[in-house]
């Protein structure tokens, strides 16, 4: 038994020796180790397409020192981020155990308990992937960061580079933003408001619920209370002071490519050989396709076309030719909601579905002119079949040319296209220009009722605008660190998967959509736009009860734009106009001063021009009333005596 504790007491003293040498060599070798520069926290430059600045993070160009900030900020963010701050030794053990217990008694996560010096540390890297190796890393950091720096030069740092919304990091761009005041003359009621918004910028900044940052607001006083930094009078004066907010008129600028940014950062953690952290760059300076003067037109096209109500978009502008995305808007207002829509919706697409279709027929053998009959029909699926409508039941109870299907966008026709080619057709046309998400095999497919995001819409459109090739949607062109060198090019790579003289005839076709040449028993979907428009576009709209879609296109842009409400809510009728103005003022915008010959397609050689009516697709010759020049594929133009594809169907 003796000699039994004599051993434990020995392996004890042994492992409190080794324990004190490996801590006094980390200690020692971080003291020898270069100094941690932790003022590069967040330190970032966005550079738009014409290499101007658009965003500096935390490149603030004022560093502001600690004896200019308000010591009731400094007092509400210690309080309530780190009471132990000047205490520990970057890592409050008795918080850590305390958020341990209750997290596992109460089965849940909701404890923290980083300190300031952990969550400075988390924002030295680029990424908050939740690894092991991430961990350490932290964990390091945080030492580091503690040896080589006092307690107040740490909250210094942390307090000039902190997330505190809207783009604003640092307390000096936050306290002009929020309140146009210096930090120094912030006062209890505006220190604690700005205090609660690091920890959730997007739930907690006042200009996005005033009553969620109310109410943070209010545990923070309480915390100061509670801890004797305040008295109740002046929680309660605090709590009750009208807060003034800056006039953010002349910031508008600002948040409408907040959208856009937020979609770079979410991009750049994706890109793989980017250095994690930011002490290994010294910086990042991002260049990105952004075109700001088309951002800024965009952002106050929707804010003077959608109403004052619960009314949200998304809309993406793409150059077709590289993927490189030009502008974006992820809501109509992102004081509003920050949710981007743009990149994390998905929405059924309705009848901009229907060019997929329609380019797989042509492949298949289908011209501009061939035919089915538009009527009411219910096809034999399933025991009780399945009965599609056209938009206000309207039919012209004769045959009618893929054209004037496109134009009055038939659901009865591309039903009938759909299942005549087998649902193969259309799903493997969409899977070729890029749409991942889930299709299924239905006989509605191709009328939009899956659910696609509006990027890889505008991707897969940009196949048909640039003659054939798949590209890959980006926001980031170049990434170049802070000592000059280059860590990622985009490439622009261009895949061929469709055939240019298809995509010519498509382009031509998806102009029958504002063309008064198809008047007849029903109007063109975008008849309107006929005298408007300056320039030659394809166009496809798409609706369902709850959405409503426009996509249009030339050689020099690709416009997807999506109206609707978050929750489902079915649209009224006044409501469907509002997509497609968007897309006009936003097209129309971009393409002023251009040459439209320069924007549209050549004819290729393959492709020969035939006057047709356009309603039937029958030849005609220049005697006819109703005419129009259309194109096929050389072998394949329409004569007097073809059958519509009705027929084929019965016969088979």
């Amino acid at each position: 038994m003796k000699k039994r504790k004599s051993l434990l007491s020995r392996l004890f003293r042994l492992f409190i020796i080794i324990s004190l040498l490996t801590i006094g060599g980390v200690f020692i070798y971080i003291k020898t180790s270069p100094k941690l520069m932790i003022n590069n926290a967040n330190n970032l430059l966005l550079y738009d397409s014409n290499n101007n600045v658009f965003f500096e993070g935390s490149q603030s160009k004022k560093w502001t020192s600690l004896d200019d900030i308000s010591d009731y900020l400094i007092d509400s963010t210690i309080y309530t981020e780190d009471k132990n701050f000047y205490k520990h030794f970057g890592f409050d053990f008795f918080r850590i155990a305390k958020a341990s217990y209750i997290n596992i008694t109460s089965h849940s996560t909701s404890q923290g308990a980083s300190t300031i010096t952990q969550q400075y540390a988390k924002n030295l890297f680029l990424s908050f992937d939740k690894t092991w190796k991430r961990k350490w890393d932290e964990i390091w950091y945080t030492l580091r960061i503690e040896a080589d720096y006092s307690k107040d030069e740490i909250l210094e740092g942390y307090l000039n580079t902190i997330n505190y919304g809207h783009g604003q990091y640092g307390i000096a761009n936050a306290s002009k933003y929020y309140f146009n005041k210096e930090p120094k003359d912030l006062d209890l009621a505006e220190a604690t408001m700005l205090t609660g918004i690091p920890k959730a910028p997007s739930i907690y900044s006042p200009l996005v619920n005033l009553d969620l940052a109310k109410k943070r607001q209010k545990n923070i006083l309480n915390l100061l209370l509670k801890n004797k930094v305040i008295t109740k009078e002046q929680m309660n004066d605090a709590y009750n002071e009208e807060l003034i907010f800056n006039d953010l008129e002349e910031d508008t600028e600002y948040d409408s490519y907040m959208y856009y940014m937020d979609a770079v950062m979410d991009e750049l953690k994706t890109i793989k050989g980017i250095p994690k952290s930011y002490e290994e760059i010294k910086g990042l300076n991002i260049y990105t396709n952004l075109d700001i003067d088309m951002q800024k037109k965009l952002d106050n096209t929707i804010k003077d076309t959608l109403p004052d109500s619960k009314i949200q978009t998304s809309v993406v502008m793409m150059n077709p030719n590289t993927g490189g995305i030009i502008a974006l808007m992820g809501g109509k207002d992102y004081l509003e909601s920050s949710y981007n829509r743009a990149t994390k919706s998905i929405r059924q697409v309705g009848s901009t579905m229907k060019p997929y279709l329609y380019y797989a027929a042509l492949e298949n053998g289908f011209t501009t002119s061939s035919t089915f009959t538009s009527e009411a029909t219910t096809f034999p699926v399933g025991k009780e079949g399945y009965s599609p409508v056209n938009y206000n039941d309207v039919y012209g109870n004769k045959p009618i040319s893929m054209a004037t299907a496109v134009a009055y966008s038939e659901n009865i026709y591309a039903v009938k296209t759909h299942l005549f080619l087998g649902s193969d057709a259309l799903i493997n046309t969409a899977r070729r220009v890029g749409i991942t998400a889930k299709l299924e095999d239905i006989p509605s497919l191709p009328l939009g009722t899956n659910e696609i995001s509006i990027i890889e819409m505008a991707a897969g459109y940009s196949a048909f605008a640039n003659e054939g090739y798949k590209v890959s949607p980006h926001f980031i062109e170049k990434i170049v660190d802070g000592n000059g060198r280059v860590l990622y090019q985009n490439k622009n790579t261009k895949e061929m998967v469709l055939n240019s003289n298809i995509t010519f005839i498509l382009n031509n076709m998806l102009t029958a959509t504002y063309d008064p040449d198809y008047i007849d028993y029903n109007y063109p979907t975008a008849i309107s736009l006929s005298n408007k428009l300056t320039h030659k576009f394809a166009l496809k709209s798409g609706t369902t009860n709850s959405d409503n879609w426009d996509i249009g296109y030339n050689k020099d842009i690709v416009c997807a734009v999506w109206v609707g409400y978050d929750d489902n809510q079915s649209l009224k009728k006044s409501e469907y106009k509002y997509a497609q103005n968007i897309w006009y003022e936003s097209v129309e915008y971009y393409e002023k001063g251009r040459n439209d010959t320069d924007s549209w397609y050549s004819i290729p050689k393959n492709i020969s021009v035939v006057l047709v009516d356009p309603i039937s697709g029958n030849p005609v010759d220049e005697n006819a009333d109703r005419k129009k020049f259309m194109y096929f594929i050389k072998g394949t133009e329409p004569k007097d005596t073809r059958p519509t594809f009705d027929e084929i169907m019965d016969n088979n």
